[in-house]
């Protein structure tokens, strides 16, 4: 039920919208890219564009060539959070909107939709500015949402179509469920494995060493057995090998892009079932976590933290810093995600509880 509701409010966003702009994840195109919403977009002969946002974190030369490669609809890289890209944003929703204008359209009206954290909020918040309108000027219009003005005759519906994630694998990849938890997690492992050979299969080379391979399950036995992920007379343990490289892509230790050094910081993956309630409970105040979780936090020298993508957003906990930046920071670190709130506790050895997109 969860899902069908979550695609009628996707429907109803993009039926609304006379610009739609679907907003991905520049290090995951294929992952955050949704066929079914381009499709949708499509029958309702809408105006689709495409943002690549977080295009700070990949190379230029690779986002030219994304580019060059899917001309069949306009696509703009951008990193909202440093605030990159955005005049060409602009420019190009001015673009499209020309072309309504041309057809005989008197307003038109800008929606984002996009999977959970590929960053549409912040998106939203770039495009209003500082001193933008925020009134809707049409009679009857739906209560609880706001129209902002951009320029003269368009506007942004401040109300995002969150695009649900469809299958448990993709949860999985995404990090919305501990591989160390998962039951059978060869499936998402080999899932992942493909959209990094179709992505930047460089990658695996550059993480792993391995350079031959026929198929996705090659290169799992062969980071199972770089990893010594062995069992009894030698045979490859596919499933530890595969939770191996579901926790490197969930924590962020392995990316798509660049050598990147390795974390020298080691930490303890904890409050799993703290994470459970909260998630049952649908707390996203650190406030009330605090409160309600507080006496069950465990605070001492060593790092421990937890994090669960939870409607839309992502709570984290992190425990045994000596300062509470120091945690904050840790947690965007390991999640690749910006804290908009949070709250510290401790004397000693502190802890964070944050909530990030």
């Amino acid at each position: 039920m969860k899902q069908k509701k979550a695609w009628r409010i996707v429907r109803e966003a993009i039926k609304e919208g006379d610009i739609i702009i679907e907003v991905v994840d520049a290090r995951d195109p294929i992952g955050t890219r949704n066929p079914k919403v381009e499709r949708l977009v499509q029958e309702e002969g809408k105006r689709l564009l495409i943002v690549m946002n977080k295009a700070d974190l990949v190379p230029k030369e690779w986002a030219e060539e994304y580019k060059r490669k899917h001309k069949d609809v306009p696509i703009v890289f951008i990193s909202a959070r440093e605030r990159k890209g955005t005049g060409i944003l602009r420019k190009e929703i001015k673009k499209l909107a020309k072309e309504l204008f041309e057809e005989g359209k008197e307003k038109v009206k800008v929606v984002l939709v996009g999977y959970p954290n590929v960053g549409k909020s912040t998106i939203i918040n770039v495009l209003k500015g500082k001193h933008a309108v925020g009134t809707a000027p049409i009679p009857g219009y739906t209560k609880g949402k706001q129209l902002i003005k951009l320029s003269k005759k368009i506007w942004l519906v401040d109300s995002p179509g969150v695009v649900p994630i469809d299958d448990f694998d993709e949860l999985v990849i995404r990090g919305g469920f501990p591989a160390d938890k998962i039951e059978d997690p060869v499936k998402p492992a080999l899932k992942l494995i493909k959209r990094i050979l179709e992505t930047r299969k460089e990658a695996i080379t550059e993480k792993y060493g391995i350079e031959e391979f026929e198929n996705e399950e090659q290169i799992l036995e062969a980071i199972g057995r770089k990893k010594g992920l062995l069992e009894r007379g030698g045979k490859i343990n596919l499933e530890e090998a595969a939770r191996y490289l579901l926790r490197e892509w969930q924590t962020g230790r392995f990316t798509l892009f660049g050598r990147e050094e390795e974390k020298k910081e080691f930490f303890i993956r904890d409050f799993e079932e703290i994470l459970d309630e909260i998630e049952k409970d649908h707390l996203l105040d650190p406030r009330r976590i605090l409160w309600k979780y507080g006496e069950r936090l465990t605070l001492d020298n060593k790092k421990r933290v937890g994090f669960r993508e939870i409607e839309g957003f992502t709570v984290g906990i992190a425990t045994g810093f000596k300062k509470c930046d120091s945690a904050i920071k840790f947690l965007e670190e390991i999640t690749k995600k910006k804290v908009i709130a949070s709250e510290c506790f401790g004397g000693k050895w502190k802890g964070v509880i944050a909530i990030m997109e």
